[in-house]
This record gives structure tokens, C-alpha cells and sequence, in this order.
């Protein structure tokens, strides 16, 4: 039971946490990888080389500590990652794996502070927290499994189609092996794939946006051919490479917080390079609903062979009264079509004004994009409230 003297005890450690950084972090997963090396069969491996992971966690370690009193502050944190574990298939048997290599990094990296209430208080608080992730991601769980199409862990599919969309993003159609239905998800939303590359030791686990509204049939997803030579996205370029066409992956059930949420207002979708993907989806939908208000599409890509989906965003938006603009940031070729821009995306010159009291603004790409987006509508003084986005990878607070 976490105790009041438990909380006081935790928060007393912020200084230390915060004295440490992420080297905490690297440290924990330096020692869960080196004594249950099969947990790497679920953790990206590498956002471990990267470190983009270990800050992640560090971060997220630091805001509980400093919230353990309010954690209705830690809400959309806790529904973030409980998503994200899912799409892992993370367990309840995985907690007491993580919690044990947590308790003994704080104690191998400052024995001296290290004491037994401090060993208590993190140890209550630790299973606190582990609990409230538990219970949620159990009814999430619970909810793919019972819905219509459902399942729970990792169900086998196949690829049916492989379609090149750019230079860098190509889709792949995935059909249920068993032919059998397949639940249905919110637009905006990921999926969690599973495969075997030829060039990794381990299993590996990538999340990618569904880039088609939702269907009983099958699922898509359109994938960047991330990164060259020792930097390169070694799911990514399997996918490109080596899956083709009735090959099998394992998929876990569709998850995510970023979606689209249906209300009698303006929307205003806003993405950059593959980014591009879960508006896709988000577009499909309201074409079929006949969104009334007005919907607007805002997209920035390096050049004209980097803009995916270029076709099928015209097709959809054919004849709805909705508009699109575009920027590039090194146009290979003259800017012919209207509504493109060269450079970097710029809000306050658009060429169709937007619903900024009133409209609802989804946005997703690089964490560096975003940033500048949500910026950029705050100083035209668009609510917070009505801006949602999405991250790829550990998450990042804009």
C-alpha cells in the first residue's frame, strides 16, 4: 500500500533522480537486457542504440515522482503508453521483471541514499503505478478480444498487396490468414507488427499508423525506408526489401490515443513526410461520412517525389469543397498545382484562410515539425484544447 510517508519519501529522491538523468535509465536497461535478454524480443532495440528510449523513460520516471500526489495530471500519460504496451503485448509478468531491475539500478547507483525506506517507498510506489497500467491495459485487452473481428496477442496475416506510394513510403495491404473478419479501429490509430528480419537476432516489434479508413477486411499501413547504413531502420527497409507480396507477419490489435473525434466543427489536418499516413485514414473517413463543415489538409514534404499519396488525397477531396496546400522544402521541379508552397510550412500564409476560433487541428511528423506547428498556432491563438498530435516512437511533450 502506498502510504503518505511513502509519497513524502519518493519526492525527497527528485533531486537525486534528476542528478542522475537518463543515465538511470541506460543503466536499468543495461541490467534488465543483460539478465533477461529475451525481453529484447519486445523492446525497439533501437531506440536503445539511439538512447531516444532511455530519455523516454527517464522522463516519464521524473513526472511520476514529481505527480505522485496528482496523477490526474499523468492521465493522458498513463492511456499514451498503456496503448503503446498493448501494441507490444506487454503482460502483467513483465512488471515484476521491470520493477525488480528498477529497485536494484537505484540501489547499485546510489547505495548511500539508497536506504531501506527509500527501498520501500519506490518499491509501493513502483507497484502503484504497475497496477494502474496492469488494470488498464487488461481492459484494453479485453476490448480487442470480445469486439466483433477481435483477438488478443498476435495473429498471423498476410501480405496481399505492396503498393509504392513515394521515393520513401510504400504500403502493404494485410489480410487475416484465416480470412475471418478483422476488428475495426478509430482513424488515427497504430497497429503493432511482428517479424522476424533477416538481419536482427531478435523479434521485432514496430508500430505503424493504418492508412486506410477502417474496413472488416484487412488492414494497411504505409512504411518510410528509415535512415542508410548504420543509422537505417532495420524494420522499415525489411518491409521494403525482403516482405513481399504472400508473405506472413504477426499483428497486434489496433491501438493508439491519437484519433479523430467527430464534432460539428472545422478540421484541420496538418502532417509532414510520412506523417502523412493516419490522415489518410482520418480523410477516408469523413469522405465517407460527408463531413458538412469544412475540412482543410495541410501537408510539408522534402520534394515532389517524397509526397505520398498524392492521387488518392486529390480523389478523395474531389468535389467536397475542402482544400489542400503543400509545402516543399526542395522542390525538384516547378510548383504548377495550386496550393503549393516552397519551404517550410508557414500558418500565417496560407492560401485559404483557417478555422482558428473554432476548428479542431490534428497534426502529426517529426517531433522538430510539431513543435513548430504547435507554436505556430498558439500564436494565432488557436486553444490548446483543439490541437491533438501524434509521435512516433518514445513519446515526446510538446
Amino acid at each position: 500500500m502506498l502510504t503518505n510517508q511513502h509519497i513524502d519519501i519518493v519526492k525527497s529522491t527528485i533531486p537525486l533522480l534528476e542528478s542522475a538523468g537518463p543515465a538511470l535509465t541506460q543503466h536499468f536497461y543495461q541490467r534488465m537486457f543483460s539478465h533477461n535478454p529475451e525481453l529484447k524480443d519486445i523492446f525497439n532495440m533501437t531506440h536503445q542504440k539511439t538512447g531516444r528510449q532511455s530519455v523516454a523513460l527517464f522522463e516519464a520516471i521524473a513526472a511520476y515522482a514529481k505527480n505522485i500526489e496528482n496523477l490526474a495530471a499523468l492521465s493522458s500519460a498513463v492511456e499514451r503508453i498503456a496503448h503503446k504496451h498493448t501494441s507490444f503485448n506487454i503482460k502483467a509478468e513483465h512488471y515484476q521483471i521491470v520493477g525488480l531491475h528498477l529497485i536494484e539500478t537505484l540501489r547499485e547507483l546510489a547505495p548511500d541514499a539508497f536506504t531501506t525506506e527509500v527501498e520501500e517507498a519506490w518499491t509501493a510506489a513502483y507497484l502503484f503505478l504497475a497496477q494502474i497500467f496492469i488494470d488498464r491495459e487488461s481492459a484494453l485487452y479485453l476490448e480487442s478480444e470480445v469486439a466483433q473481428g477481435g483477438w488478443a496477442g498476435a495473429r498471423s496475416f498476410i501480405v496481399s498487396d505492396k503498393i509504392k506510394q513515394s521515393e520513401v513510403v510504400t504500403s502493404f495491404v494485410l489480410t487475416p490468414e484465416d480470412n475471418q473478419a478483422v476488428i475495426g479501429y478509430k482513424a488515427g490509430q497504430y497497429i503493432g507488427i511482428e517479424v522476424s528480419p533477416s538481419k536482427s537476432e531478435n523479434i521485432e516489434i514496430r508500430q505503424y499508423s493504418l492508412s486506410q479508413a477502417p474496413n472488416s477486411n484487412n488492414y494497411r499501413i504505409s512504411v518510410k525506408k528509415e535512415g542508410a547504413g548504420s543509422q537505417l531502420g532495420l524494420v522499415s527497409h525489411y518491409l521494403h526489401d525482403e516482405v513481399n507480396v504472400g508473405d506472413k507477419v504477426n499483428l497486434m490489435p489496433p491501438a493508439g490515443d491519437f484519433f479523430y473525434v467527430e464534432k460539428q466543427a472545422p478540421v484541420v489536418l496538418i502532417s509532414a513526410g510520412v506523417g502523412c499516413t493516419p490522415m489518410q485514414a482520418i480523410l477516408q473517413q469523413l469522405a465517407t461520412a460527408k463531413k458538412a463543415e469544412k475540412v482543410t489538409y495541410l501537408h510539408a514534404c522534402e520534394n515532389q517525389q517524397q509526397h505520398s499519396f498524392l492521387d488518392e488525397t486529390e480523389t478523395v477531396v474531389e468535389g467536397s469543397g475542402w482544400t489542400t496546400e503543400t509545402w516543399y522544402n526542395q522542390p525538384t521541379h516547378e510548383l504548377s498545382k495550386a496550393g503549393a508552397h516552397q519551404g517550410l510550412m508557414d500558418l500565417a500564409n496560407t492560401a485559404n484562410p483557417l478555422p482558428l476560433a473554432d476548428g479542431d487541428f490534428y497534426i502529426c511528423g517529426p517531433v522538430v515539425f510539431m513543435e513548430s506547428i504547435v507554436k505556430q498556432l498558439e500564436a494565432l491563438g488557436v486553444s490548446r484544447d483543439n490541437v491533438h498530435y501524434e509521435v512516433f516512437g518514445p513519446h515526446a511533450y510538446l
